[in-house]
């Protein structure tokens, strides 16, 4: 589980001041990305190696509303990992309440970048493969 700490700005917000919705899918790819960075295998480092991890699905569901000024904290964990796929599942909090705003998971697959063909990290990317396995929670 990794915490990822941002501020909202007024562009992700509506006349309201109220964080449009889309913004949330844009946060996950923000805090997954800082996962990644985390654990020392970056998306760049990812891709030099020839792999992508495009998203296969998003689900997200709204509690409370985010506004303009103030913090979140998204929490990313590892919820399914099978070696070719993957499943993050995220938590936004407000930062000061801890109030949960919204709660989602992206599913990814992990392709060779050159063909789009689906990879086995076990068989070609044993370090990855072993920090993805690491990272999961129950």
């Amino acid at each position: 589980m990794e915490i990822y700490t941002r501020k909202v700005h007024y562009y992700e917000t509506d006349q309201m001041q109220i964080v449009h919705h889309s913004n949330y899918i844009r946060w996950f790819e923000e805090a997954r990305t800082n996962l990644m960075d985390d654990i020392g295998f970056s998306y760049k480092r990812m891709e030099d190696e020839g792999i992508v991890i495009p998203v296969l699905g998003v689900n997200v569901e709204y509690k409370t509303m985010s506004r303009f000024g103030e913090t979140v904290e998204i929490e990313a964990t590892v919820k399914e990992f099978t070696g070719v796929k993957l499943l993050v599942n995220y938590v936004v909090r407000d930062k000061k309440t801890q109030d949960i705003r919204v709660v989602g998971e992206t599913k990814h697959a992990f392709l060779n970048k050159q063909t789009y063909r689906p990879v086995s990290l076990k068989r070609k990317h044993k370090e990855l493969y072993e920090l993805f396995k690491n990272m999961i929670t129950e």
